[in-house]
């Protein structure tokens, strides 16, 4: 009797062992973040997903075969979420295609150049497959500044944008050396802050109109810190930012473009290299984290340091940032040297100065309208911040973390109070630090 146990229980072992026998992979969330940059398509599992990827032409499709794969409800509700907006995706499908593999095949709106990747577990993530859909031919963020609606600059920017029939290449730097040198235009008028007006006139600021790139911390798979009510940091950050371009769309002579559009990821170093391509003047990366301790309050205003942080809290947040990237999800398999190069070149000794300045400025601004959390410029090593040539800034508005600041966040009128404080400190800057024209730059360097 025992011995037929005993052969019972090796039998069973085996059985299970065998590759047919284990228990398919069930999909327990699928999600979709589609852009004009990239749409992202992500399948989250308890286990690593082996795939298979090909596309097909004349109609451009694509293919994902995943292997050992249940049809789960996450799967199956995947094509409701695919939107008229998508750029990329016109509608896609799900089926099993043969034992043991379920195909996922996407009916296209152009030719794409996809990337398909696994990442680990990390946060409260477990193993994911992510699609990321770019389109054939990359955008050029500055032939995208220049085809939006442009009712607040010169007629002549719309006049060289047409003229010039630049494709989305690298001979794109021909537009952004046209719109340096626009002809003069009124000068940027008052602070927010009525007790510390600005000088009216300044004639090196006319010489032509200043880019601000403002980025939206967080976005898509990461969604950033998450208030006592939970609200995301995402959401808040990108009202914000959109609040900043409008008002800085309002000064003759500057315009904002947003490093982030959408709700959708861009890895860190993406965001300075999209800045440098749009040839931006300043570089201002908003958040609203959170800390440790529920009662952490006030606004901060950090800038790039290359010899540690000064302070716990700061390196703290530098390290809480700079974890982005693995949050998010970067395919680390894609290297691209010009980027490797904008995020550790070290020689920016005069970059980090500027900083400091248009920090202080920004910080002295912010007081008016929040408590400050510590009431000096903070630094740290924050990987956002790391352009060589541009001036750079990180602003804590507030902490999600803290009830209170979080309903303040959300409000709508406080919102357009804390995007005005930062406008105030971008023209307190220029006002004591006058922008160069391109053709001086081009001289000093």
């Amino acid at each position: 009797m025992l011995k037929c146990v005993a052969t019972l229980i090796s039998l069973l072992v085996l059985l299970l062992s065998l590759p047919h026998a284990q228990a398919a992979i069930s999909i327990s969330s699928a999600r979709i973040w589609p852009a004009q940059e990239y749409t992202r398509l992500t399948l989250e599992s308890a286990k690593p997903i082996r795939h298979n990827l090909f596309t097909l032409q004349n109609p451009e499709r694509l293919v994902i075969d995943l292997e050992d794969v249940d049809i789960s409800a996450a799967l199956n509700e995947l094509a409701g979420k695919i939107g008229n907006n998508d750029p990329y995706i016109k509608n896609m499908r799900v089926g099993r295609f043969k034992p043991g593999v379920v195909r996922l095949a996407f009916d296209l709106k152009t030719e794409v150049k996809p990337q398909l990747f696994n990442l680990n577990p990390v946060a409260e993530y477990g193993h994911r497959l992510v699609l990321d859909i770019y389109p054939a031919i990359a955008i050029d963020p500055l032939m995208a500044l220049l085809t939006q609606p442009k009712s607040k600059l010169p007629e002549v920017i719309e006049k060289t944008a047409a003229a010039s029939g630049v494709p989305a290449t690298p001979e794109s730097s021909k537009v952004a050396e046209a719109l340096s040198e626009l002809p003069p235009s009124a000068a940027p008028g008052t602070s927010v802050k009525p007790d510390k007006p600005l000088v009216k006139n300044i004639p090196e600021i006319r010489t032509r109109t200043l880019v601000i790139a403002i980025d939206a911390g967080h976005g898509g798979e990461d969604p950033g810190a998450q208030g006592y009510n939970g609200t995301h940091e995402k959401n808040v950050t990108l009202a914000i930012a959109r609040k900043l371009k409008e008002q800085l769309d309002e000064m003759p002579g500057m315009r904002g473009v947003l490093i982030r559009d959408g709700d959708y990821f861009i890895p860190l170093g993406g965001r300075v290299a999209k800045a440098r391509q749009l040839h931006a003047d300043l570089f201002i990366s908003i958040h609203a984290d959170a800390f440790i301790k529920p009662d952490a309050r006030g606004s901060s205003v950090f800038a790039l340091s290359e010899r540690g942080a000064t302070s716990a809290t700061a390196r703290w947040l530098a390290k809480k940032e700079n974890e982005a990237d693995l949050i998010g999800g970067v395919n680390i398999a894609v290297k691209d040297p010009y980027l490797a190069r904008t995020l550790f070149d070290l020689s920016q000794t005069a970059t980090i100065n500027d900083s400091l300045k248009l920090a202080k400025h920004m910080l002295s601004e912010l007081g008016s309208i929040n408590t400050l959390h510590r009431g000096v410029v903070e630094q740290a090593g924050f990987a956002v911040l790391k352009s060589p040539d541009i001036p750079s800034v990180l602003v804590e508005t507030a902490f999600i973390s803290n009830p209170s600041e979080e309903r303040r966040l959300n409000d709508d009128n406080y919102q357009d109070k804390l995007a005005g404080a930062i406008l105030g400190g971008i023209k307190r800057y220029f006002a004591n630090n006058p922008a160069l024209s391109r053709q001086k730059l081009a001289q000093s360097e």
